[in-house]
């Protein structure tokens, strides 16, 4: 058992039980792309399906006549009517080149230069682009750069995930989550990683009552 397992397990007896139930988490944080391309990816996948997003950016690579992702140079260059054309909304569009923008100004630097900055700044530095709020920079922070220590208190699947292991009736505040998951620093991406499963174990529990009846 990791130090994250069994500090979690320790101090928290529902946490315990959904790391039995769930088993190891083993993180896998995307080193391959780089943090503009990783920006891209998300402003590309909010408020669609997976499915949506992935056939929208393979459009928006075809652009440029291959697979990978423009330079930022080149994304700055497209016409807006290009970026529309191949699914993406007006807003969207915008947000891809203020992205390519910020990081052509070092706004949003290369992965090595954010590996040396603590979370907080790097979650400031990304969100001065358009379209990047403060729940995609925590993705970013959980799935790129594999930081350890990152509990997004405004993400409904934790929140849900929360009141369903925990026995509330309602969701929690995003204050009271962030006090309530004090307990489970320095590993609160691993936490946040166990109650979205508690998510995925009560949709599997209700599905299987439907099927039953």
């Amino acid at each position: 058992m990791t130090d994250a397992l069994r500090l979690l397990s320790r101090g928290d007896p529902v946490m315990a039980q959904l790391i039995r139930r769930a088993g190891p988490y083993c993180p896998q944080p995307d080193r391959q792309r780089s943090p503009y391309e990783s920006l891209v990816r998300a402003v590309a996948h909010q408020q669609l399906t997976g499915k949506a997003a992935t056939t929208i950016l393979g459009r928006f690579c075809a652009l440029y006549g291959g697979e990978s992702y423009p330079a930022p140079e080149q994304l700055v260059a497209t016409p807006d009517e290009q970026l529309r054309a191949a699914g993406f909304s007006r807003a969207k569009a915008a947000s891809l080149k203020d992205i390519a923008a910020k990081t052509l100004d070092g706004t949003i630097p290369e992965r090595r230069v954010l590996s040396r900055l603590p979370d907080e700044a790097i979650i400031e530095r990304l969100t001065e682009a358009r379209g990047v709020g403060r729940w995609t920079a925590e993705m970013f922070l959980m799935f790129t750069l594999g930081r350890p220590d990152v509990l997004p208190v405004d993400d409904y699947g934790i929140c849900n995930g929360f009141r369903i292991a925990y026995g509330k009736r309602k969701l929690p505040k995003p204050k009271v989550l962030a006090n309530f998951g004090e307990r489970w620093a320095p590993y609160r991406t691993t936490a946040s990683w166990y109650l979205w499963r508690a998510v995925d174990f009560y949709r599997e529990k209700k599905q299987r009552a439907a099927q039953e009846k």
